[in-house]
């Protein structure tokens, strides 16, 4: 009973004192949360539990925590608490369990960082975990056996094991009690880092022929509410009399070990001695049992002291070790002496890369600068083994920089451009400063997306084709095609046919582009002859916003077909009268008959004329130039030679297939007119020739009587007269061309007069009743024959006065 009122009475004043104490903490902590954004909650909360106000107390707003996209950040694998951004409060995540969190260390707590982003916020928040009162005291045996002699000294000391509890301040272990007792009292100690054991002091002889064994508790008590407490039992067997103590020789022993050491590595060798002789001066080395866990790392041989390494020492656990050891003699006597151990980092961690952001893709007009990524490195190694430096890999337009401890900001250091760098892996590479030192690396996949900065080009300024006139509508002439170094919508190339005018038309109507393909085709059919070429600009435009362009010029020729026969313009070939040439009897070898002219409005080799003799009256007399149509006698004339001579010339080009024309030319072998006269009385359409001509002199009477009356309309009737007269030849079918300057000569050489040739050609507007008049500046004879007549030579002369009118003539040469 006196036990347990001794029990309780303890209890209560240690409730009293943690009551204090607790209301004391609080108000310091409390003070110390507001100032520096500090948070407490007590060990296993509930999930959601409030921790505090982020927002308020970081004087943040809603919308910025959510445009900033804060979160928490912390290098640990577990998350305790959760940011709801929504409210702006920090709630219980996961169970804490402070002992499983932060072990012996009081006050236990841990960091993190709320971070924000555009721009880049770090507020460091600190959660301490109070503790709760829910681990009892518990001893590492459930039994301990003392042996003691019975010549012990009264106040000798026997160190009992110490109790462990998980729970820290005052839900700590306070108080050991023993079990009430003659012959041993409790004496409690404190060790340097707060931890407490006992002793058992021997305050009256031990008498072993009275009681040689005696049966204690051990009760360890700590100070929470609901108060806690674990039991040890203690059998002391009492020896036989030793009456000498062992002794070491230091009362502290102190050594360095390195981390990682292997095993069976020295640390230290304690001494100790004992004046006895015999087994009573035969001392034994061994761990005291005031701390559990030390024969997991070390070991002591029991008859020398010596301390070896029995298992891996990790310097982020435990940099110092502090444990006690016994020297016991064989009559049972003890005395004890403190280790402490330091342990010597070395650079066994490499350093961590944490991902706390990272965007792809990016655009390539992003500014130099923009940050892509956001990690956290650490190291927890100390000193220069846990010192950071972080680089990218290679070459590359990124950079790293720090800027808040422990993060680093991952930016552009210079432009991107897709067309060059589409994606790319980024490398960093964290390293410490050990000695060797460490590194971890981390690689970022980044894509560049596409802007619009390329316009469409061209592989050539100009396009030139080819196409033979009288084409199919429709036809493919060529293809025009421009790259884009962009892609996707930005490098989808349009082409389109800029408007402009081709001999006063659209280019629309000549020619078309296909926006998809850029296939050129002809609108219609082309004819060389009216237009020989096509010259036209097509852009190329893009698909982007805004859309870039690109112009080229397209430069189509027309080329040539032989689809134009030759045109002969002299002899005129016409239904009325019958022109003959007068070749007098006493011509030459090589007199100059007449001169067949012709044209070719076709180009080229297509134009190239060949004179041809097809049928003639005596072939042996005439001959026609191959290439300047002039017709000349091969041979002497002579009297037996036929007055009417007809020759037939065909005037071919030099196309593929070649094209022709014929001419047929009535020719007088005479010296007279009245012997030219006698041979084509034959000729038919006399009476019409003669009812004609008596037609159109009268006219001409009346129209020359008429100019002189009113000279101002003679003037502007012979200007519309000389019009209408160009105009109905021009569109006539008939194969001749109504006007030449005088003098004409075709500039290849080929059907063309010479210049010492003159014609002049009298044309009325029926080309069947026309008369002709030819000049003798060549000393050739033009005779206009009329077979069907009987007058006389006065009469033919009177009508060639009249048909040699100055305006009747039309001249070519």
């Amino acid at each position: 009973m006196a036990f347990k009122d001794q029990l309780r009475r303890s209890g209560v004043r240690w409730r009293m004192r943690r009551a204090v104490k607790l209301f004391v903490f609080q108000f310091i902590f409390l003070y110390q949360t507001e100032a520096q954004f500090r948070y407490s909650i007590p060990e296993e909360s509930k999930k959601g539990s409030l921790v505090g106000n982020v927002a308020q107390d970081l004087g943040l707003d809603l919308k910025r925590l959510r445009s900033g996209r804060a979160r928490i950040v912390t290098g640990e694998s577990i998350q305790y608490t959760e940011l709801k951004t929504d409210k702006g409060t920090l709630v219980v995540k996961e169970r804490i369990d402070r002992e499983q969190l932060c072990g012996d260390v009081t006050p236990c707590s841990f960091t993190f960082e709320i971070l924000l982003e555009n721009p880049m916020e770090l507020h460091p928040v600190t959660i301490e975990v109070l503790d709760v009162n829910d681990n009892s005291p518990t001893f590492q045996n459930r039994h301990l056996d003392f042996e003691i002699s019975e010549s012990a000294a009264l106040g000798s000391r026997f160190v009992l094991e110490s109790a462990d509890d998980a729970d820290v301040g005052e839900n700590d272990l306070q108080n050991y009690i023993l079990t009430p007792n003659d012959n041993f009292v409790l004496k409690q100690h404190v060790n340097p880092d707060g931890s407490k054991y006992a002793e058992m002091v021997l305050q009256k002889p031990l008498d072993r022929e009275e009681q040689p064994r005696l049966s204690l508790k051990l009760l360890a008590v700590d100070g929470g509410n609901p108060q806690r407490s674990g039991t040890v039992d203690i059998d002391v067997n009492i020896l036989d009399a030793n009456d000498n103590t062992p002794v070491f020789n230091q009362t502290v022993y102190k050594a360095a070990v390195i981390e990682n050491a292997p095993k069976g590595t020295y640390v230290i060798t304690v001494n100790a001695s004992d004046k006895d002789s015999g087994p009573y001066g035969q001392v034994t080395y061994s761990f005291s049992k005031s701390k559990a866990g030390i024969a997991e790392l070390f070991n002591i041989d029991e008859a020398t002291g010596r301390i070896y390494v029995t298992n891996e020492i990790d310097f982020e656990k435990d940099r110092k070790i502090e444990f006690r050891v016994e020297a016991k003699d064989q009559g049972g006597l003890t005395d004890s002496s403190k280790i402490e151990i330091e342990i010597i980092d070395v650079n066994d961690n490499a350093p961590v890369i944490t991902v706390m952001s990272f965007t792809s893709p990016v655009s390539e007009d992003s500014p130099v600068g923009t940050t892509i990524g956001i990690i956290n490195v650490k190291d927890i190694d100390s000193g220069e083994n846990g010192q950071i430096r972080c680089t990218i890999e290679g070459k590359g337009p990124f950079k790293i920089k720090s800027n808040v401890r422990n993060y680093y900001a991952l930016t552009t250091d210079a432009a991107l451009d897709r067309e060059n760098l589409s994606q790319c892996n980024i490398t960093v590479i964290a390293s410490d400063a050990g000695s060797p030192p460490l590194s971890s690396r981390k690689t970022f996949h980044l894509k560049v997306s596409d802007v619009n900065d390329n316009a469409p080009i061209f592989p050539r300024t100009i396009y030139d084709a080819f196409i033979v006139e009288n084409n199919s509508p429709g036809v493919s002439v060529l293809s025009v095609n421009a790259k884009d170094l962009d892609e996707n919508q930005n490098a989808r190339v349009s082409y389109i046919l800029e408007g402009c005018e081709i001999s006063g038309s659209p280019v629309s109507e000549y020619v078309s582009v296909n926006a998809e393909s850029g296939v050129v085709r002809a609108v219609r059919s082309f004819d060389y002859e009216q237009i020989k070429e096509l010259v036209f600009i097509v852009k190329a435009q893009d698909g982007g916003s805004p859309p870039l362009s690109s112009n080229v010029t397209v430069k189509i020729m027309i080329q040539d077909q032989n689809d134009n026969p030759p045109q002969v313009l002299y002899p005129v070939q016409t239904g009325g009268s019958l022109v003959a040439e007068m070749v007098p009897r006493s011509a030459d070898v090589g007199y100059l008959v007449t001169k067949v002219v012709a044209v070719d409005v076709d180009s080229g080799q297509n134009a190239w004329l060949s004179y041809k003799l097809q049928k003639t009256t005596d072939r042996a007399l005439f001959e026609v130039g191959l290439q300047n149509g002039e017709i000349r006698t091969i041979r002497q004339v002579t009297d037996k030679d036929a007055v009417k001579q007809r020759l037939t010339v065909i005037v071919e080009d030099n196309g593929q297939p070649s094209r022709s024309a014929t001419v047929i030319l009535n020719v007088a072998v005479a010296d007279s007119f009245p012997e030219v006269l006698s041979e084509f009385t034959d000729f038919p359409h006399d009476k019409e020739y003669n009812d004609n001509l008596t037609f159109y002199l009268v006219l001409a009477l009346a129209v020359v009587s008429f100019l002189f009356i009113t000279c101002l309309v003679v003037i502007i009737s012979v200007k519309i007269y000389r019009w209408r007269q160009s105009r109905i030849l021009y569109h006539s079918n008939l194969p001749v061309i109504p006007y030449y300057p005088p003098r004409y000569s075709d500039t290849l050489g080929t059907g063309t007069l010479q210049h010492v040739y003159n014609y002049e050609v009298c044309r009325t507007t029926d080309s069947r009743k026309s008369d002709c008049k030819f000049g003798t500046a060549g000393s050739q004879n033009v005779l206009i024959m009329d077979p069907s007549s009987t007058g006389t030579m006065q009469r033919m002369q009177n009508e060639k006065s009249i048909l040699d009118e100055p305006d009747s003539p039309l001249e070519v040469s």
